[in-house]
C-alpha cells in the first residue's frame, strides 16, 4: 500500500535562524552603524580563520564577490576564462561583466565537477583564468587543475558557493586558491540574507577587492595621488557599490558559530539517504571524492531513464505532488537564452547536457528532521516504483 501524501510542503533548502541570530541583528539596529561598520571586519576575520586564509573581503552577494575576483585577477576585454556549464549563471556572468569570454569545459560523468582533461583542451593563448565550481559541495580535483594553471600561468578562482566547510586533502576549501568565493544566500550553509565573500592569501588581491567593492575609492594616503586634507579621498578606477552591511555581517557572524553543527546534520541526513536510496536500481546516488570531504549543499539523484517508463519531468512532478520540494541543478549555462544569443550552441558539453536531463535534487538542510528525511525516502521509492519497467 502506498504511503499517504505528506501533509506539508518540504522545500529543497531553507535557512535556520535562531534567537541568537535575531539578537545579533537587534544589537546592530541599536548601535551606530547599519552599513559598513565594525561587524564587517569582525566577520571577515572570523571567516578567514575558519577556512585558514590570510584575508577575506565581504560583498553584497556571491555574484558581486565573483565579479570582484575577476576584476582583481585582471580579466579584461577578450580574455578567456574556463569554467563549468553545470553551475548557476553567476559563475559565467562574472566573466562577461569584465568583458571576458566564458569558455565551458565539460564535466566528469562520475563526480559532475569540471573535467581537468576538458579544461586542458579549451586553453588558448587568450586564456587568463579558470573558475572551478565545487558542485553540490563536493570539491573539484584541485591538484589536476592547479597543474594546468601552473603550466599555463593562469589564475584560479574557486566558486565555492556550495562548499563552505568542505575539505580537499585535509585543507579547508578557501585556503588553497588565488581566490575563493563563498555565498551566504538563505539556502547555503550559513546565511546573511544575501551576501558573499572572497578569501585569499594574496595581499595584492585583497587590496584590490577592498577598493573594488567601494566604487574604486581609497582613503589610504599611501595610495593617493594628491592630498587636500583629512576629508580627502580618491576614486582611482571604476568600482561598484558592492558592500555588505553590518546587519548582514552580524547575522553571518552568528551563523558561522553554528556551521559545524549544520554540517554535521547535513552529513547525518546524507547517510540516511545513501543507506536507503542505494538500494534502488533505477537511480544513482552522489559520488564522493576520496581525497575530499563534501559540505553537502545539495543531494542529487540521477535517474536511469532506460529503466523507467516516465521521463525526469514526470518523476519531478510526481514528487512535487507528494509535497516533496525537489529541484533541478542546473540548466547548463550556455543553454540559457541569453547565452544562446551570444552564439553558444547545444552539444558543446554533452556530458553536462545528459546530466541535466537525468537529475533531481532532493531536500537537504539542517532544519529538516529525521522524519522529513524518511518522508523524502518514502516518496522517492513510491515514485520510482510507479515508473519502473
Amino acid at each position: 500500500m502506498d504511503r499517504p501524501i505528506r501533509e506539508t510542503f518540504l522545500p529543497y533548502g531553507r535557512q535556520w535562524i535562531d534567537e541568537d541570530d535575531i539578537n545579533s541583528v537587534i544589537q546592530v539596529l541599536k548601535g551606530d552603524y547599519l552599513t559598513t561598520g565594525p561587524y564587517i571586519s569582525k566577520f571577515e576575520t572570523e571567516l578567514a580563520n575558519y577556512v585558514g586564509s590570510k584575508y577575506a573581503v565581504t560583498f553584497s552577494n556571491g555574484t558581486a564577490a565573483l565579479h570582484g575576483a575577476c576584476f582583481a585577477a585582471g580579466i579584461g576585454e577578450g580574455d578567456e576564462v574556463i569554467t563549468t556549464p553545470m553551475t548557476f549563471a553567476a559563475s559565467a556572468n562574472c566573466i562577461l561583466y569584465q568583458g571576458g569570454l566564458p569558455v565551458f569545459a565539460d564535466i566528469d560523468e562520475e563526480t559532475y565537477n569540471v573535467d581537468p582533461n576538458e579544461i586542458e583542451k579549451k586553453i588558448t593563448e587568450k586564456t587568463k583564468a579558470i573558475i572551478p565550481v565545487h558542485f553540490t559541495g563536493n570539491p573539484a580535483p584541485l591538484d589536476e587543475i592547479y597543474a594546468i594553471a601552473k603550466k599555463h600561468g593562469l589564475v584560479i578562482i574557486e566558486d565555492a558557493a556550495h562548499a563552505l566547510g568542505a575539505t580537499y586533502k585535509q585543507k579547508k576549501i578557501g585556503s588553497i586558491s588565488d581566490m575563493t568565493m563563498f555565498s551566504f544566500h538563505p539556502v547555503k550553509h550559513i546565511t546573511s540574507g544575501e551576501g558573499g565573500i572572497i578569501t585569499t592569501n594574496d595581499k595584492g588581491y585583497y587590496e584590490k577587492l577592498l577598493q573594488f567593492r567601494s566604487h574604486g575609492i581609497t582613503r589610504d594616503p599611501n595610495k593617493m595621488i594628491d592630498d587636500h586634507g583629512p576629508w580627502y579621498y580618491e576614486m582611482q578606477f571604476l568600482g561598484f557599490n558592492y558592500r555588505m552591511t553590518d546587519i548582514q555581517a552580524a547575522l553571518a557572524s552568528s551563523q558561522l558559530k553554528k556551521v559545524d553543527k549544520f554540517l554535521e546534520l547535513r552529513n547525518k541526513y546524507v547517510t540516511m539517504y545513501n543507506d536507503e536510496l542505494k538500494k534502488i536500481k533505477a537511480i544513482t546516488i552522489p559520488h564522493q571524492n576520496k581525497e575530499a570531504s563534501s559540505s553537502w549543499h545539495l543531494y542529487m539523484i540521477r535517474l536511469h531513464l532506460d529503466q523507467l517508463t516516465g521521463n525526469r519531468k514526470e518523476a519531478y512532478s510526481a514528487l512535487q505532488q507528494e509535497n516533496i520540494g525537489v529541484n533541478v541543478h542546473y540548466i547548463p549555462v550556455y543553454l540559457l537564452p541569453y547565452y544562446q544569443g551570444l552564439g553558444y550552441k547545444q552539444g558543446l558539453c554533452p556530458h553536462a547536457e545528459k546530466l541535466y536531463e537525468e537529475v533531481i535534487t532532493l531536500p537537504l538542510f539542517p532544519a529538516m528532521t529525521e522524519q522529513d528525511v524518511a518522508d523524502v525516502i518514502d516518496a522517492v521509492k513510491k515514485v520510482i516504483n510507479r515508473y519502473s519497467n
